[in-house]
């Protein structure tokens, strides 16, 4: 009777401990206020609906990175903070990384190895200059539009803005 005792005890703390695992993933998920989901019925990562009054952190500087793809996709990031940060991330590093929003991608390394958040911010940045508003550029990113977005005109050195 002892060990089934055991055997059942040790049941209930794996489901607690299973359960109490999960709580970081949906919090993070909760923590950016946003209650979208995509059409697949999954919830949409963490975004901002609106930028804070305060700065924004700074993206990494481009010329860290070797690779081309990396140095065009940080270099277009940092033009385009405040739509980034209004932007979710469907890499789903909001529950591995406890990111926010594409932004924190760029703050850090990992957009540089990520096709993802690479391609997230290439659509991002083009719908920008087209007009688009953070919320319209986030339809198209729920909707999965970036996914079809012809990255090749990317692998080269971009030119140097305007100062």
């Amino acid at each position: 009777m002892r060990g089934k005792q055991k055997v059942v005890g040790g049941m209930i703390l794996l489901a607690l401990a299973t359960s109490l695992a999960m709580v970081p993933q949906l919090a993070s998920s909760l923590a950016s206020g946003n209650s979208a989901q995509d059409t697949s019925g999954e919830p949409v990562p963490a975004f901002h609906n609106t930028v804070p009054d305060g700065p924004l952190p700074a993206t990494m500087n481009p010329s860290t990175f070797n690779d081309t793809l990396a140095k065009n996709a940080y270099s277009l990031a940092a033009r385009i903070k405040k739509v980034l940060y209004q932007e979710p991330c469907y890499c789903h590093c909001d529950r591995s990384q406890g990111h926010g929003s594409l932004l924190d991608c760029f703050v850090s390394k990992h957009a540089a190895v990520c096709g993802v958040c690479e391609r997230e911010d290439f659509y991002s940045y083009e719908q920008s200059h087209k007009g688009k508003t953070p919320a319209q550029i986030r339809e198209g990113i729920v909707h999965g539009d970036w996914q079809q977005l012809d990255i090749t005109k990317y692998e080269s050195p971009l030119p140097v803005p305007a100062k």
